[in-house]
């Protein structure tokens, strides 16, 4: 059942190997990623299949639902295969009010891991994004180093970091070795041009959240006639061309649905000619 396309993997370290195209476990949760999903046995078939394809790369986190999204990736994948990945992120808890509030504190980082190692029926996790805010000013130092000491200690395995300008990418490698980052990137939304071609040149991974728009689907003229001339959707044509954009891109697209799943996993074997490129990557100019 493997699909193809899923052959394509990045590895990051000997422990370490992605499928490029990955998921992302978001819309698992209800609605404003609160509360149970409509449909579970639904977002468990999800989570299975998507394993059965191929994939090694699932990205998670203890603030989506908030915990209930890391029971049911326990609930549907545990005992995990042996070349599954995980990728959660801390630095964030939910007010019961839907709220996303920040806190990098030590004590919260401390914490919210071990939550993540609990819920996900793990003894250590393959990689911890710290997520941060918007203030691109804030040092990240001592967060990130209370990460650090987790991984000394054995309970995280490689550390990333998530929302962060070049500079705090910088500051991070100073304190530790990053895998990757994960930031805000698609066909539309293109301000961290120079930063995915920086990850690149170091290899880290970049690993594009929102690759569809998220709260904000991408809507393009020019991303429909491409698509349409090519027989692919808009989406699996955006997913395609973020994978074409940089040799150590990673995508999380998510989705509650298996139908929705198999088109997202389908774009993977999608490769855009130059002339279909040189449109879409023009939309950003316009």
């Amino acid at each position: 059942m493997t699909t193809p396309a899923l052959t394509d993997r990045l590895a990051l370290a000997d422990d370490l190997v992605l499928t490029r195209m990955g998921y992302g476990t978001m819309q698992l949760a209800g609605p404003h990623v609160m509360g149970p999903p409509r449909d579970r046995d639904e977002a468990i078939a999800v989570l299975r299949e998507a394993v059965d394809r191929g994939v090694t790369h699932i990205d998670t986190s203890d603030f989506y639902g908030p915990f209930i999204v890391n029971e049911i990736v326990r609930e549907a994948l545990h005992p995990y295969s042996e070349d599954l990945r995980i990728v959660t992120k801390v630095g964030c808890r939910r007010g019961d009010d839907g709220s996303w509030n920040l806190d990098t504190s030590p004590d919260e980082i401390v914490r919210e891991v071990h939550e993540n190692l609990e819920r996900l029926g793990l003894e250590t996790l393959d990689v911890v994004n710290l997520r941060v805010s918007d203030d691109h000013d804030e040092s990240l130092a001592e967060a990130f180093a209370t990460l650090a000491k987790l991984q000394e200690q054995g309970l995280v395995r490689h550390l990333g970091v998530s929302n962060v300008s070049p500079a705090q990418l910088a500051e991070a490698r100073e304190v530790a070795p990053v895998v990757c980052v994960q930031n805000h990137y698609n066909l539309v939304h293109r301000t961290d041009d120079d930063l995915v071609d920086h990850c690149a040149a170091e290899g880290i991974a970049y690993t594009s959240f929102f690759p569809l728009g998220g709260f904000s689907p991408l809507q393009s003229d020019t991303l429909a006639s491409v698509a349409d001339r090519i027989g692919a959707t808009p989406q699996q044509t955006a997913l395609a061309w973020l994978l074409q954009r940089s040799p150590t891109m990673l995508l999380i697209p998510g989705t509650s649905s298996r139908e929705h799943l198999r088109e997202n996993l389908a774009a993977a074997d999608l490769v855009l000619p130059p002339e279909a490129v040189a449109e879409l990557d023009a939309i950003s100019q316009g």
